[in-house]
């Protein structure tokens, strides 16, 4: 069979492309690993005694540091093509605002999800908290969020008990002394492929809903959360008039949790995109659908078993979510309304370039200092 010149070129250039494509990750993805994340600790070990002296300036610091490694994360996907489609309320207006954020979890990309969304989001990337598996803590990140005050927590019966204590110390030591505005977990405590036969099989047994797109959340966690962070009670609800007020309405600001954030991740074909896929960029350019949907504090219960039912409707609501989407390929309108509005999520290229660009001059400045040594010892 013969193939034309134009053909040959054709994919030369393709084969190029892709080759570029993947020097290029390759340099990020080793660049942000090996340089970035050794240069954010050094730089945290150097900046202690600030810490002593002016606690608060040194966590304004520090947290401007961690956006800069989410960014490198978020900048993994964006040079993929792997883009987030936002639907719902708008959650700009909460980032000085405190709140704890629900989610639901498919995969381990739904992390670096979060990480590209929030980036636009004010401060709320450099004031949050992560409740995470402790898995993580293994990973070359865990010891970025170790520094920045995450928390890791254990799964299983065996643990249950003493990691919902270990939590409450956690936020009770971190929380407000680091000036934390967002809080987020995955109270669905594991990825859906390995949860939800178990998972219906309880609802069935307690006559739960049937659920296919998400998994019957756990309670403990968002207990203790609210329990801990959420403001003063009144008859078994969390909050005050006060905290019905929309940012930028006058009145006192009440100290603690004012408001859930509900977010739904969706993901074209009920296909999860793992941290592989986000890394390596081996998937074609995918756009990730995000809703939003907030909740003033006034309206969550506390008790066990009235928390128990709103957080249930709430997966429930996910549920029907995440089938009109794999049906329509959007999300259904609220109420109200005909149609449901998105919008693009958009990085800030500029930032994106000087952060880089930050990563690669010190990796320059590990390399002189590692030639510096190397000439001193031989």
């Amino acid at each position: 069979m013969c193939v034309s010149m134009a053909q040959l070129l054709e994919s030369a250039r393709k084969l190029g492309w892709v080759l570029v494509n993947s020097f290029l990750r390759f340099v990020f993805v080793f660049i942000n690993n090996c340089v970035a994340i050794p240069s954010y600790c050094l730089f945290c070990i150097i900046l202690q005694p600030l810490r002593i002296m002016d606690s608060r300036s040194f966590w304004l610091i520090e947290g401007i540091m961690f956006k800069w490694m989410l960014a490198m994360v978020s900048q993994w996907g964006w040079v993929a093509g792997y883009t987030v489609m936002e639907w719902g309320d708008d959650v700009r207006p909460l980032s000085e605002e405190e709140a704890m954020v629900i989610v639901n979890h498919q995969a381990t990309g739904d992390v670096c999800t979060l990480m590209m969304c929030l980036q636009d989001k004010g401060t709320v990337v450099r004031k949050m908290m992560w409740l995470m598996d402790h898995v993580f803590k293994y990973t070359n990140f865990g010891l970025v969020s170790l520094i920045h005050g995450d928390f890791f927590i254990r799964q299983g019966k065996a643990y249950r008990d003493k990691q919902l204590i270990y939590l409450k110390d956690h936020l009770d030591q971190y929380y407000h002394s680091r000036d934390r505005k967002w809080i987020v977990l995955f109270p669905e405590g594991g990825f859906l492929r390995k949860r939800r036969e178990t998972s219906q099989a309880f609802a069935k047994k307690n006559s739960l809903p049937h659920l296919t797109h998400v998994t019957l959340p756990r309670l403990g966690a968002t207990q203790v959360i609210l329990k801990t962070l959420g403001p003063q009670q009144e008859n078994g609800i969390l909050g005050n008039d006060a905290s019905m007020a929309y940012p930028g309405q006058s009145g006192s600001k009440p100290r603690g949790l004012q408001w859930v954030v509900d977010v739904t991740i969706a993901y074209p074909k009920a296909r999860p995109m793992d941290i592989q896929t986000w890394i390596f960029g081996y998937r074609p350019p995918t756009v990730t659908h995000v809703h939003y949907r907030v909740y003033p504090i006034k309206e969550v219960p506390l008790e066990t078993k009235p928390l128990t039912d709103w957080l249930y409707h709430r997966f429930v609501e996910k549920e029907d979510l995440l089938a009109h989407f794999y049906q329509t390929g959007a999300f259904p309108p609220p109420k109200g309304q005909k149609e449901a509005v998105s919008r693009p999520m958009t990085l800030n290229h500029v930032q994106l370039c000087v952060i880089q660009f930050l990563a690669f001059a010190s990796a320059y400045m590990w390399y002189s200092v590692l030639q510096y040594l190397y000439c001193c010892l031989f």
